[in-house]
């Protein structure tokens, strides 16, 4: 029996939505759902900001097994060679060129007369083949576009060597039936698509995406666009998958989507983009959600370890590296070396920095009938400079005030505390991963006061950062 592909744009649409944003740590936590549930493509948005969106498309590509990944180029042949160069290690890579064929679009966005779009599409899939095997040419808007003109792109990007072909309908612009006379017409005109995949991509803006997707199938697709996030980009993926499931012998398809196990990972996800947070909380949604299941002992050498800090999403210089292994050594001669152990050494030994922020004072004031505020003194190059805010607890509200001394958000990738001795004077010990340009830095603190070792475990992460911004 055939197999329909299916392809999820919840990290690419999530790129486009304000209502919700997602941390580094959560796309990576999704794509590794999606990739459980044997979701055939995984989709990711353009590179914009290059060292953070590089680093992406190369995390989520170490930790997917059985998806391909695919990732859009943006309109111009260098980007082409970036996107590329960051697929590099993706077990099955993709090069996704998006490009709109209908008039007003083309006016909009590539800026460019049809004449010129249709050399662009050959130029832009004809570079992404050189360097990718596997090429998606994408005619967004395609329902709007004067059909000869979108005859003649399809078939420039299939003699420019695209190895599949997707036709968007942006706009809802068609009903069901309407679909399956347009695919069919598609495929009458442009006969060089007999030997390769159709897909199709219809909004969901009045819920008959699914029945659209259906339809199209019917007409001979062979690749649906849908999203695990409910939205207006897209179908939703369950229904699509559910009627193909349902329908399964009279369509001759089967998906290899795992129904049982998406339906409970389906609602994680829903939450991972979908929970409400404070506007200005520097705490996201999927908090501590990613999991890092290795052990290390004595016997491991220094591949071992440096494998170790990179799952944790580290990048460490050779001389940092070496000063972990010391630590490592150390510790794990005493104890087995579990990821937050990991964590810890790294915080303590890696790039230690001369200190640009110094804690003068803090006072946290916080109950369960006043909003929790934090006031806190701190010197930089001799000067006093203070910050003052409010937040969803005490710890909440020191970060958001630190936020507001320096000036700059960072997204805080990763926040624990635990006891490190035992009674009413116990010392408390935090451990702070902030991200900045895609890059983690770890941060250290320890206290009698669990808030004073947050506060320390902060500065200390931050002090790295501002050490090699300088």
């Amino acid at each position: 029996m055939e197999r329909l592909s299916i392809a999820d744009i919840t990290l690419k649409q999530a790129s486009k939505k304000n209502d919700y944003a997602l941390s580094f740590r959560e796309k990576i936590e999704i794509a590794k759902l999606l990739d459980k549930v044997n979701v055939s493509v995984i989709e990711l948005p353009a590179i914009v900001k290059e060292k953070t969106d590089v680093l992406l498309i190369k995390s989520i590509a170490s930790c997917i097994k059985n998806s391909t990944l695919s990732v859009t180029v943006n309109l111009e042949e260098k980007d082409v060679q970036r996107v590329a160069a960051a697929l590099k290690d993706a077990k099955n890579p993709r090069i996704q060129i998006a490009v709109p064929t209908s008039t007003v679009q083309m006016e909009y966005i590539c800026k460019k007369k049809p004449p010129m779009v249709l050399e662009m599409i050959t130029e832009l899939v004809s570079e992404a083949k050189k360097l990718c095997d596997d090429v998606e040419f994408v005619a967004d808007d395609a329902t709007r576009s004067d059909v000869e003109f979108l005859y003649s792109a399809v078939s420039a990007a299939v003699e420019a060597g695209a190895t599949s072909v997707t036709l968007c309908d942006t706009a809802e612009a068609m009903l069901a039936d309407e679909i399956a006379t347009f695919v069919d017409d598609v495929y009458a005109n442009v006969p060089a698509l007999e030997s390769i995949p159709v897909g199709i991509q219809c909004s969901d803006k009045m819920s008959m995406a699914a029945a659209c997707c259906v339809s199209a199938i019917k007409a001979g697709v062979r690749e649906i666009k849908v999203t695990s996030v409910p939205g207006t980009e897209a179908a939703s993926l369950a229904p699509v998958c559910q009627a193909v499931c349902a329908h399964s012998d009279e369509l001759g398809l089967e998906i290899g989507v795992k129904m049982t196990e998406f339906n409970r990972i389906s609602k994680q996800i829903e939450w991972i983009a979908n929970a409400k947070r404070t506007k200005n909380s520097v705490f996201d949604s999927a908090f501590g959600s990613l999991n890092n299941d290795f052990v290390l002992n004595e016997h491991d050498d220094i591949t071992e370890v440096s494998k170790a800090v990179k799952n944790l999403g580290y990048e460490l210089s050779s001389d940092d590296l070496t000063k972990v292994y010391e630590e490592f050594k150390r510790i794990s001669r005493k104890k087995p070396v579990g990821a937050k152990e990991l964590d810890a050494i790294v915080a303590s030994a890696a790039l230690q920095v001369p200190t640009t922020y110094f804690l003068e004072s803090y006072v946290i004031n916080s109950g369960n009938i006043i909003p929790a505020t934090a006031n806190i003194t701190m010197t930089r190059n001799g000067e006093k400079v203070n910050g003052l805010a409010g937040g969803d607890g005490p710890i909440d509200a020191a970060f958001l005030a630190i936020e507001q001394i320096v000036g700059h958000h960072y997204e805080l990738d990763d926040f624990q505390i635990q006891s490190v001795t035992e009674g009413q004077e116990a010392m408390g010990s935090a451990l702070v991963k902030l991200r900045n340009d895609g890059k983690l830095y770890s941060g250290k603190g320890i206290s009698t006061d669990i808030i004073g070792a947050s506060i320390r475990a902060y500065l200390n992460a931050l002090n790295k950062i501002v050490y090699e911004e300088a």
